[in-house]
Order: structure tokens, then C-alpha cells, then sequence
């Protein structure tokens, strides 16, 4: 009996150690990837539909609505100041949207709004964003079911190329840089870290629900 207990005792230790690096890992991930969260604004077109006219239609307003943000944010530094310039152009983008619309001889309401919304992780050039809750400027076309399209509208990569240096300028860290990149193995890694737990955070959030 005495034999069987100090054989099983390792395991419960193993077991215990293996539980707190899970829980390190969970915190550790959830402030990265609400870090990263808090220095880009994501940009969130859905179509009416999946059919090849709404799909269509949804890259000729995202063109319209990519050349106005452009404008809107030059020479902004940090991401709220990007979200409270647009913010204050939610109409004009709306109005924008629509009328790119209605020049295409469709008929659809548009919404456009600037609000937290969760998403995949998503690739965009030579950047991937790990899974979670981002602010993002969504505009919605008629029924926004079919198929969307993202990009990072702040800072801008949806027009130019990605580098470290047009990051840095928007206040991420090499680190964070090194990370969306995954430029080398143990960073890869961590992005799947990352991805693993918000993943799984979003999954027991819809089952509550």
C-alpha cells in the first residue's frame, strides 16, 4: 500500500505543475493578445449575399470606404485617436458606402459602425492576427450575409506593404511584431498559444450563451 503511494504521488504532482502552466499560458496569452487588441483598428466589410454581384459589389465599397479612412487617418499615432476620428465619420462613411450603392444601381441599406467583434485568426500579407476581440469598423451591406472581407485599417495595412517600422509607428514593439509575424519558431509558438486559448475562450462563451 505504501509502494502505491509514493508511486502515484508524482503523478498528482506532474498533474499540478502541468495545471499551472496551463494557467500561465491562458494568462499570459490573454494579455497579448488584448495588448496587440488596443493598437489596431480592424476593418470589417460583409456582403449582401455570396452571390458574384454582392461579392463584387462589397470590394467596390470596401475600395471607397479604404480611400476615405486613408484620408481620415493620416498622420494618427495610436488607435484611439484613430477610433475617435472615426467615430466622429461614422455618417460620412455610412453616406459614402451608399452611395457607391446606389452608383452600382443596387438598392441595400449600409450600416456602418466602430464596435468590438470577434474574429478568427486571419492573415493579411505577411501578418496574422491571433483569435479574439478586436475594435473594428464594420460596414454592413443589405442582410451583410455573405462572405466578408478584413483588414487592419489602423495602422494602415490594407494599402501598403507590411514592415516592422509601419508598426512600430502605430506602437507596436518589435516583440508584438515578432509575434504577428511569427518571424522565428518560438514565436510561432506563442502566436499558438495565443490562438489555442482565445479560441477555446470564445468556444465556452457561445455555449453559455
Amino acid at each position: 500500500m505504501k509502494a502505491l503511494h509514493s508511486f502515484s504521488f508524482p503523478w498528482r504532482r506532474v498533474l499540478a505543475l502541468f495545471f499551472a502552466f496551463l494557467v500561465c499560458t491562458a494568462l499570459w496569452a490573454e494579455a497579448t493578445q488584448a495588448q496587440l487588441a488596443e493598437k489596431v483598428i480592424r476593418l470589417h466589410v460583409l456582403a449582401n449575399s455570396d452571390s458574384q454581384a454582392d461579392q463584387t459589389l462589397k470590394l467596390q465599397v470596401r475600395d471607397k470606404i479604404l480611400a476615405q479612412t486613408a484620408s481620415l487617418l493620416s498622420g494618427q499615432e495610436s488607435a484611439a485617436q484613430a477610433a475617435a476620428i472615426l467615430q466622429d465619420n461614422l455618417d460620412t462613411l455610412a453616406q459614402t458606402a451608399a452611395q457607391e450603392i446606389a452608383a452600382r444601381g443596387y438598392h441595400y441599406p449600409v450600416k456602418v459602425c466602430l464596435e468590438e467583434t470577434w474574429f478568427p485568426t486571419r492573415q493579411y500579407e505577411n501578418v496574422s492576427l491571433p483569435a479574439g476581440n478586436y475594435q473594428a469598423l464594420r460596414v454592413l451591406i443589405g442582410e451583410g450575409a455573405g462572405k466578408n472581407w478584413w483588414c487592419v485599417v489602423f495602422p494602415s495595412l490594407c494599402l501598403s506593404a507590411v514592415t516592422e517600422e509601419s508598426l512600430q509607428t502605430a506602437g507596436l514593439s518589435h516583440q508584438e511584431y515578432a509575434l504577428i509575424s511569427e518571424e522565428s519558431q518560438p514565436y510561432t509558438i506563442r502566436f499558438k498559444a495565443v490562438e489555442w486559448w482565445e479560441a477555446c475562450k470564445h468556444w465556452f462563451s457561445r455555449n453559455e450563451s
